[in-house]
């Protein structure tokens, strides 16, 4: 690290004197990136977005990104506010899989299924500070070193994730994996709970959204894929135009809300194609989202419940969106499915684009 890393640390954390395993006081820290108007807080905790400011409509100042209020509520989340998430994000049905005439068992964290890693995956895991650039292009790269058998996964696995601010207003997010000796899946994604509106204005069911994915992937009961694929065409799945995020909510056989993987349309012989859009109308912040792999799952904050949060929020069911770009959930059981098996000397890589704008996108009112 350089003599000029900011070292902003969780204020909570002297007066708790809280250890989650071999985390210890101290080794937690916060970094900001600033260009322009856009300021970006980041922990090398679980690699984890805390904060994204952007100006509204008037030039006023607001945070679009939910927060906990204290460095405890991190280390205890089940929400996954802002983290890196992997080894393999989202489900893994039966907490196990076969690869290479090999059944592997992992731990199962909901229910009989693994989700997000594993009990202890990579949102709970302290990153190394790899770079940290403040000036012209401000970016921090985080990394961390999987070992073999973690979670239940073969093979160490070296991951770096990095946050980049540049132009008018855009982030990238660039996540890569390098597999040292084995063969093993791989499924990173970034899982920050978004409400342009401001972190604190309620809820985000009357924000609009399109997503550019005219197939879901069928899932079970238990939110596990099926293998098949379906339309959205005439369901209260389709966002191929822009429509109110809670029109039709009320409608969905989850009656709690969206939670469900997106086929991105177009992405074959694409490097990067546009995932989705997302607009707040009484702010007029916009959100565009580009990525390079398949899927994006869209989930709702369906499960809030008396979650507090910064500035004295406290956030309830809907209190923010999730646009996870991805790889397929379950792929590694589904062969139909895009593979996420990432072999040595084959290198996995997700790149994030989100260009934020105050003005209504093409089709939006």
């Amino acid at each position: 690290m350089t003599k000029t890393l900011l070292l902003l640390c969780f204020l909570s954390l002297a007066a708790s004197g809280f250890a989650h395993g071999s985390i210890k006081k101290g080794d937690i820290k916060v970094f900001e990136l600033k260009k322009g108007d856009i300021s970006l807080k980041v922990t090398n905790y679980g690699a984890t977005i805390l904060s994204l400011i952007l100006p509204d409509k008037n030039g006023k100042l607001g945070d679009v990104i939910l927060e906990y209020r204290s460095l405890k509520d991190y280390i205890n989340d089940t929400s996954y506010f802002g983290a890196t998430v992997g080894r393999v994000a989202n489900r893994i049905g039966g907490a196990q899989f076969t690869l290479n005439g090999i059944h592997y068992k992992l731990p199962a964290n909901e229910g009989n299924n693994t989700l997000h890693g594993g009990k202890i995956g990579f949102s709970d895991v302290i990153w190394k500070v790899k770079k940290y650039q403040r000036e012209s292009k401000p970016s921090i790269t985080f990394t961390y070193h999987s070992f073999n058998g973690e979670e239940g996964f073969p093979g160490d696995l070296l991951v770096t994730a990095s946050y980049t601010l540049y132009g008018k207003n855009q982030l990238s997010i660039i996540m890569k994996a390098k597999a040292l000796n084995k063969a093993t899946p791989v499924n990173l994604v970034n899982h920050a709970y978004w409400s342009l509106g401001g972190h604190n204005s309620g809820n985000i069911l009357n924000e609009q959204v399109q997503i550019f994915g005219s197939k879901i992937t069928l899932v079970d009961s238990h939110l596990i894929p099926t293998g098949k694929f379906a339309s959205v065409k005439g369901t209260p799945y389709d966002f191929l135009k822009p429509h109110v995020v809670g029109s039709r909510i009320n409608q969905l056989s989850q009656s709690k809300g969206y939670d469900i993987n997106y086929v991105i349309d177009g992405v074959k012989g694409k490097k990067i194609n546009r995932a989705a859009i997302v607009y707040d109308k009484k702010s007029e912040r916009a959100m565009e989202i580009w990525t390079n792999k398949p899927g994006v799952q869209f989930y709702t904050g369906n499960y809030l419940e008396n979650v507090k949060g910064k500035d004295g929020a406290v956030y309830q069911a809907h209190a923010g969106l999730c646009l996870e770009t991805q790889d397929f959930p379950d792929s590694v059981n589904h062969p139909n499915f895009p593979s996420t098996i990432v072999s040595p000397g084959k290198d996995y890589k997700h790149y994030m684009l989100f260009k934020f704008s105050t003005e209504a996108p093409h089709g939006f009112s």
